[in-house]
């Protein structure tokens, strides 16, 4: 039994992600976001929508296979995943390039410091509405930062000769640094902002 578990933990550290990024050390220093940012070794960041009839099953699909959804996203990239697999492949590349650090810890990092952990929402009182602090689910923490991250590498290579790799590679360390120039830091930031004064 021991022989098949040794056996089994040298499996799991073999497999990299790309076939290059390694899972093993990889930290998520937010306690909060441990459950739902899942690094479970993987080849391929491709689980075929399996979670969708799950509920909160979108926090076992790979962290990397979450930002590829979500680069997906508006009208005329959807439904091109091997475009979006490939911009964030090179994008890791770019990573490791520029900080010599595990792509992957880096993308963790960004998404910590990106969640928001404090938003408003509207309450309607009587015909009249107004908008209440509320602290943010986890689950929703990590959505928004991954959603942030996409959006300002979309909105840095638009109109740019910039490719898009390069901006998600820039925005992702931006973040990671928790440097205020990073869009999904600045978005991160006017949301909390937006918050205090609504409580």
């Amino acid at each position: 039994m021991m022989k098949s578990e040794e056996h089994k933990a040298v499996r799991t550290a073999e497999i990299k992600l790309f076939g290059k990024w390694s899972f093993e050390g990889i930290v998520v220093r937010d306690p909060s976001l441990k459950r739902y940012i899942s690094l479970r070794p993987v080849w391929l960041p491709h689980t075929g929508g399996r979670h969708e009839h799950r509920r909160f099953g979108k926090a076992d699909v790979p962290i990397v296979e979450r930002l590829i959804n979500k680069l997906m996203r508006p009208g005329r990239n959807m439904g091109k995943k091997h475009l979006a697999y490939n911009i964030v492949k090179r994008a890791f590349d770019i990573i490791y390039l520029k900080t010599k650090t595990n792509p992957i810890q880096v993308l963790v990092k960004a998404i910590e410091n990106a969640a928001p952990r404090e938003e408003t929402t509207r309450i309607a009182y009587g015909g009249i509405v107004y908008h209440v602090s509320v602290d943010v689910s986890p689950q929703r923490r990590v959505d928004l930062a991954l959603r942030f991250i996409t959006e300002g590498a979309r909105m840095a290579a638009f109109n740019n000769p910039k490719s898009i790799e390069e901006a998600l590679a820039d925005e992702i360390i931006a973040a990671a640094n928790n440097d205020p120039k990073s869009y999904a830091v600045s978005r991160k930031e006017e949301i909390e902002r937006i918050a205090l004064s609504a409580r």
